[in-house]
């Protein structure tokens, strides 16, 4: 039954595979809480967004560790999922139905790009530092996300953001959280985020401000998935032709975002599982990325914003994982977290405001990457971080951040750094300045 998997030949066992997979699931399942709603935030029914989370983690996990064999994880990504909801469907006024089409429509051509050889040509076409500064921006937008979802932040006419009141209950229990689940963290609690998660939820049972319990557990908590009827099949695939020149920026922000944030993951994990060869490439990275590309097309059939892989998989790498058995143990955990729906449902909006706060910090640490030496590349990268969070929008921080870049090198007469290709993408973005 395992033999398919030559647990043997990567020095593992089942029960190893077993419990790497449990780790793995343990490290992720927050985003079967905090998908439905950000999701939600931008229309989509969220039952159906929940159903279509855990199929899509369940269905792309399995289809990955059968064609790879490698220990991976996806479900739909932190930071695309925010860009959906805030960026596209919020921000730009897309129809959540198109934003599923757009999402379609770049998971094809990411997985055009992986069976080709323009995926090594869009990867050496932005420098490094950028990629680095994109991950942040996503961080810091994600984490301001989470503030502001548990009320420590909050709108204010004159200075646009302020500190909201900490005598409320829900920003108490972001600080609070958000604080005990860096603690676990260091302290190296498998499942840091879900138990902190699961913990104010139960706490929100016995606190009610203005009388109303900020957990709503009606009936069971256990029970049949919601239908995904509201979802599945509905995406717009003609919208992005109708509508190109809003379409199109908005398609190669996703794709930048997907493209980096899978090769990161891919990079790190498979590093720490010893995968990487000599010259530190991955063996069949082209299989690995085009199952990557078809998780994000299969994702939005169904009716959920890009999935992709997860840097959580190094949770079960470091318990031991080496195979695709990993993946199938996690796929099967997501398919059981179904008939928990209404546990899940119950969770409130501040429950899961640490776990975003926190997700933002990770994606932080990368930028002591950034050559801040180089001035030419620190004005870029400062502006993609700041312009994310403080225009809610990943794609104009994206967009400012990239045509500052090669304005800057060309201005400067260092033409030759910036590749053709990036010069294209430049254009691209001014026309979507010109032209919104």
């Amino acid at each position: 039954m395992f033999s398919r998997f030559r647990l043997s030949e990567h020095g593992t066992t089942v029960r190893r595979e077993i419990v790497a997979g449990l780790t793995t699931f343990a490290a992720m399942a927050y985003i079967l809480a905090v998908n439905p709603q950000i999701l939600g935030a931008a229309g989509l029914p969220v039952g159906a967004v929940l159903t279509a989370t855990a199929l899509a983690s369940a269905l792309t996990t399995a289809a990955t560790a059968l064609l790879t064999n490698y220990p991976l994880a996806l479900a739909p990504g932190m930071g695309l999922n925010a860009f959906f909801a805030f960026g596209i469907v919020l921000g730009a006024g897309v129809p959540w139905q198109a934003a599923l089409g757009l999402v379609f429509w770049e998971g094809l051509l990411f997985l055009l790009i992986s069976l080709s050889g323009l995926r090594q040509k869009l990867v050496e076409a932005i420098p490094h530092s950028l990629k680095i500064a994109i991950s942040c921006g996503i961080g810091l937008f994600i984490a301001f996300i989470g503030l502001k979802n548990g009320g420590v932040i909050a709108a204010s006419k004159e200075t646009f953001v302020t500190l909201g009141s900490l005598r409320e209950p829900a920003a108490l229990l972001t600080l609070g959280g958000t604080v005990l689940t860096a603690v676990l963290i260091v302290q190296r609690v498998r499942g840091a985020i879900i138990l902190v998660i699961l913990g104010i939820t139960l706490a929100g049972l016995f606190i009610a401000p203005g009388g109303k319990a900020l957990t709503a557990l009606q009936g069971s908590p256990v029970g049949l998935p919601a239908s995904l009827s509201p979802t599945f099949l509905v995406f717009d695939l003609g919208w992005a032709f109708t509508h190109w020149q809003k379409a199109l920026p908005l398609i190669l922000t996703l794709l930048f975002i997907d493209v980096f944030d899978n090769l990161g993951t891919l990079i790190g994990v498979c590093q720490r599982a010893g995968f990487l060869d000599r010259d530190g490439n991955l063996p069949n990275i082209s299989r690995v990325l085009a199952a990557d590309a078809g998780a994000a097309m299969a994702g939005a059939a169904l009716g959920t914003s890009t999935t992709t892989s997860y840097i959580e998989s190094a949770a079960g790498v470091e318990e031991g994982g080496r195979t695709g058995l990993t993946g199938l143990t996690v796929a099967v955990l997501f398919l059981l977290a179904l008939f928990f729906t209404p546990l899940i449902l119950a969770v409130p909006a501040v429950a899961t405001a640490p776990a975003l706060v926190i997700v933002g910090v990770f994606m932080m640490q990368g930028v002591k990457e950034i050559d801040l030496d180089d001035f030419a590349l620190t004005v870029p990268c400062v502006l993609i971080m700041l312009l994310m969070p403080l225009t809610f929008s990943i794609s104009e921080g994206i967009a400012v951040g990239f045509t500052t870049y090669v304005l800057l090198f060309l201005g400067l007469g260092r033409h030759r750094e910036v590749s053709p290709l990036a010069m294209v993408l430049a254009a691209l973005f001014t026309l979507h300045f010109l032209t919104r």
